[in-house]
């Protein structure tokens, strides 16, 4: 008996439900429930949970800037995961299957997966530099320890300087203090410091051009590491959720080993406790800003990976049953403690280097690749045993990213295979896969290029910026207004034996679509035309990135026009009704879960042989249903047809 209640629960089965044998065996599913959560850790723990959010709380102020970031947790954050979650797992279908609720609708699906293609191709790219630099660790000196290679300019500063290393490792540590001041007094003397971790950075590893339009050459060694990045994804889903589900064991939970270790090696290192009050040092003045709110519902937001399409992707690969409640709260809960303990893991090491420069920890505090690849490796090399601590940060790192980009990869491959359909791609899914790969590696190598960090930041801050806000504002909509919040909570309801709680069914309705549009409207006026250091981008590249963050946007009403076009009606007004109503085949993928309203034959022809006692539960469920439907008159669905959903 209890090892029954045991595969129950890794099966992600409702408390109470029966055991039922819901395996999809043509499309396919997790191999246990710890699969699917582990695979959801890892795609919403990613390089902004350690680069990006640390830096957000120390500008915000502080501790201060944890109450916002939490509201915005519980009243946006969970509530739009638990909406993704339990949307793919009620159709068991990818980012476009899905949109059989309202076919009209069919377009923010294909937003999603213009969004995951440019996020897919940068972010690999992110990625192979996190490779290229765990490869040029592995050996006993740093290359960015010093400034007397060929690449360093006479403005270079290093932090380190070759007479203040002696041949043992104990003497590191005690040079490096005794000589802290007479580097201070370098710093200070210096007009601009370069510190030799920003050279080896601009002039050796991107050998970065003067401007946007001027590619350069590709830098081959980068290139190498992107192969090396695509062909590991690949391998990894090359059974789709079944070779995935295995490799996040380790990719999932590996870095929070990594992650524990330099938090213990930093807290203890001297002036480390200075770096972390500045990351914790509440300034409740502070609470009262709106940037401060809008920075932490758009934290919220992108962090958890919402309207990417790769939750719904996901959580379509689950078990009909699975408690996806239980699991949107472990998943989003999880995501937000490790950008807290990344912040103290980044913070105790640049509070040390602050110590060392004499400097206030605001002059060496960064975000995005400043700090993963310029300033936290500066201040590795102030460690003993530097490249050790270098290799397991950027271990992490390939990890962090990893994860990431398996569900960015598989959400765009579960699409088409999924819209397509046939045996024949069922059965080749790895041919797809390959292919979406190649395609991918192709188009990540212009940002392998001199001005590929230029392109890299402007598909970072327009291909998913404010298209993001609106796919997932229109996706609310549809769903509670369109096809029915109250058709909807009985469908989460018969999956997953209880209805949602009254907080979500509020939030969804009510509070998270506010919130979605405060963050809209934050972004607008926040915005600032993107600067890299000292350089700023010409116009013509500017509308560039807005017109990758409008290609997504632009789906929708292109598609929506398309489907009304093609839709039954003689008037407009009726080719819109008809292209709302939910198609013929939305609603549970197995036959046995098609119970109520969706068990009916869909189409003339169809017949479904039921054992006696289940036809007759089934026939008296749906009279319950129509008698409800007709009393409530609600959502336009109160006709006696044998599919109200068509």
């Amino acid at each position: 008996m209890e090892e029954k209640q045991f595969s129950g629960i890794l099966n992600g089965a409702v408390p109470g439900e029966p055991g039922k044998t819901d395996n999809n065996s043509r499309r396919g599913n997790w191999g246990n429930q710890i699969e699917f959560i582990l695979t959801s850790v890892g795609y919403a723990v990613g390089l902004g949970n350690v680069w990006r959010f640390p830096y957000l709380c120390y500008r915000n102020g502080g501790g201060a800037f944890m109450f916002p970031y939490f509201i915005m947790l519980v009243f946006c954050g969970i509530p739009l995961f638990f909406l993704e979650l339990s949307f793919g797992q009620f159709a068991s279908q990818g980012c476009l299957g899905v949109w059989r609720i309202s076919p009209m609708f069919k377009g923010v699906g294909y937003g999603m997966m213009v969004v995951s293609t440019y996020i897919g191709i940068y972010y690999n790219v992110v990625i192979c530099i996190a490779f290229y630099y765990f490869f040029s660790s592995m050996t006993n000196l740093l290359p960015w320890t010093y400034c007397n290679n060929p690449w360093n300019t006479p403005t270079c500063n290093g932090v380190v300087t070759p007479t203040g290393i002696n041949n043992t490792l104990a003497n590191v540590t005690r040079s490096l203090v005794t000589g802290a001041a007479e580097v201070a007094v370098e710093v200070v003397n210096k007009t601009k410091r370069t510190s030799p971790s920003e050279e080896y950075w601009k002039h050796y590893v991107l050998k970065i051009s003067d401007d946007i339009g001027n590619f350069g050459e590709v830098r081959l060694p980068i290139l190498g590491c992107l192969a090396v990045s695509w062909v590991v994804v690949f391998l990894c889903l090359i059974r789709g959720v079944k070779s995935s589900g295995k490799v996040v064991y380790f990719t999932a939970t590996f870095p929070y080993v990594v992650l524990t270790i330099l938090f213990i090696r930093g807290i203890t290192l001297e002036g480390a406790v200075t770096g972390i009050k500045y990351y914790l040092t509440p300034q409740w003045h502070k609470i009262l800003d709106a940037k401060v709110w809008g920075d932490a519902a758009s934290q919220i937001f992108y962090s958890l990976g919402c309207a990417w399409g790769g939750l719904i992707t996901m959580a379509s690969y689950n078990k009909f049953h699975n408690n996806c409640y239980r699991d949107s709260i472990i998943i989003s809960i999880t995501n937000c403690a490790t950008s807290v303990y990344a912040g103290f893991v980044i913070f105790s090491i640049l509070g040390f280097m602050a110590h060392h420069l004499n400097v206030d920890v605001s002059e060496v505090a960064d975000h995005g690749p400043g700090l993963a690849f310029v300033a936290y490796p500066e201040a590795l090399t102030l460690l003993p045993i530097s490249p050790l601590w270098s290799l397991l940060f950027f271990f992490m790192l390939i990890l962090l990213g990893l994860g990431t980009q398996f569900c960015l990869l598989e959400t765009l491959v579960t699409a088409i295979v999924d819209e397509i359909g046939t045996d024949w791609i069922i059965r080749n899914k790895t041919v797809v896969t390959g292919g979406v790969a190649i395609v991918g590696f192709l188009l990540g190598v212009p940002l392998t290029t001199q001005a590929g960090i230029y392109w890299l930041l402007l598909m970072d801050n327009y291909a998913a910026s404010f298209s993001l806000v609106i796919i997932s504002c229109i996706m609310c909509i549809c769903i509670m207004y369109v096809y029915g919040h109250k058709k909807y909570f009985k469908d989460v309801e018969m999956m997953l034996g209880f209805p949602p709680p009254i907080f979500f069914r509020v939030c969804w309705r009510f509070v998270s679509p506010i919130i979605i549009s405060f963050i809209l409207i934050f972004t607008v006026i926040q915005y600032k035309p993107i600067t890299y250091n000292d350089y700023v981008y010409p116009g013509w590249s500017l509308a560039i990135g807005f017109l990758m963050a409008m290609s997504s946007v632009t789906c929708i009403p292109i598609y929506a026009l398309y489907k009304i076009s093609k839709s039954e009606g003689t008037t407009f007004l009726e080719r819109l009704k008809n292209s709302c109503k939910a198609d013929i085949k939305w609603g549970p993928a197995l036959s046995e879960h098609r119970i109520g309203h969706y068990a009916a034959p869909g189409s003339e022809g169809e017949v479904e042989v039921r054992p006696l006692k289940e036809e007759l539960k089934e026939k008296e469920d749906e009279k319950r249903d129509e008698i409800s439907l007709t009393i409530q008159g609600s959502n336009g669905s109160t006709t006696h047809n044998a599919t109200p959903s068509a």
